[in-house]
């Protein structure tokens, strides 16, 4: 009986240990804001409102789908993320889960929630779910080794969950969902810049490509997030022609444009890190701040 106790004890630790190493390969946390964005695609569709079973089953599938391609992105990094401090305790590279695992992981995520998605909702919301998987995990992920344009195959999955929202509320491809997906996909470039700036060292190390200019002394990563940024100043008009926002929701847009727009000039000028954290930042507060105001000024 006495005996008992420590194997239970050692079998609870093993157990926690396994879901604190899947929850690092999901990365919950980081597909949050993907969901969320697929949530306010969905919540702004014409004609639809907030219904708790259809969120939450958006929700878990969008976690799912991200999930297995955070997964599929971390089995193929493996060996660059044993070389930065910040991801060289994570499972695989630290030898606490073996590829298979990994494997049948992000197939059960990945595949279950575009699934799931297909499912509950139509074919071509779990079309675009699984697009996105694959486009992350299999074309992003080991060109980010190659060449910077990356960040640019990368902004098409990345774009994709708000037009994935408005697929699942209406079944087609319309202009709302097209114009959501506009927004972010420019709202990306000064976004991964940013942190390809600020974690360059790490990066190069891990043999990873992200800017545009591989000489972070050039001012020309700063310049182009200049001109990705002052796009989506005007593209926060759209939402308002397009009918699915009003006034108000136009100009917070509008603003946080004009925000952003200004960090990344201020990342011009000074081309260091503070100001590129600058950059990192505005992006952090950019997109959710634009999403909510959309769909709180809906039409």
């Amino acid at each position: 009986m006495f005996q008992e106790a420590p194997v239970k004890a050692k079998k609870q630790i093993m157990l926690s240990g396994k879901v604190k190493d899947y929850s690092q390969l999901l990365k919950p946390n980081l597909s949050f804001m993907v969901v969320f964005s697929s949530v306010i695609g969905y919540l702004l569709a014409p004609g639809i409102s907030f219904e708790w079973d259809k969120i939450l089953i958006l929700f878990i599938g969008g976690i799912m789908v991200t999930g297995g391609a955070n997964t599929i992105n971390q089995i193929l990094e493996k060996e660059g993320d044993a070389k930065m401090k910040r991801t060289m305790i994570r499972p695989l590279p630290e030898g606490r889960m073996g590829t298979t695992e990994a494997w049948a992981i992000a197939a059960i995520a990945g595949l279950g929630g575009a699934l799931l998605l297909g499912y509950f909702f139509n074919p071509l919301t779990g079309f675009l779910s699984f697009t996105s998987l694959m486009l992350y995990g299999f074309a992003y992920t080991p060109m980010k080794r190659v060449h910077p344009v990356a960040v640019l195959i990368g902004a098409i999955p990345g774009a994709l969950p708000p037009l994935l929202g408005w697929v699942a509320a209406t079944g087609e491809l319309g202009v709302g969902g097209w114009t959501l997906f506009l927004i972010q996909f420019f709202w990306q470039f000064p976004h991964y810049w940013a942190i390809g700036w600020v974690g360059y060292d790490e990066y190069i190390k891990a043999g990873i490509s992200m800017l545009p200019s591989q000489e972070r002394t050039s001012r020309f990563t700063a310049l182009q997030s200049m001109f990705y940024s002052i796009v989506l100043i005007p593209l926060a008009i759209i939402p308002r022609v397009v009918g699915i926002t009003g006034n108000i929701g136009m100009w917070i847009a509008i603003a946080c444009g004009i925000l952003y727009f200004l960090a990344s000039v201020r990342f011009y000028i000074k081309n260091d890190y503070k100001s590129a954290k600058g950059v990192m930042f505005a992006s952090f507060i950019y997109l959710p701040i634009v999403l909510l105001a959309l769909l709180f000024d809906k039409m």
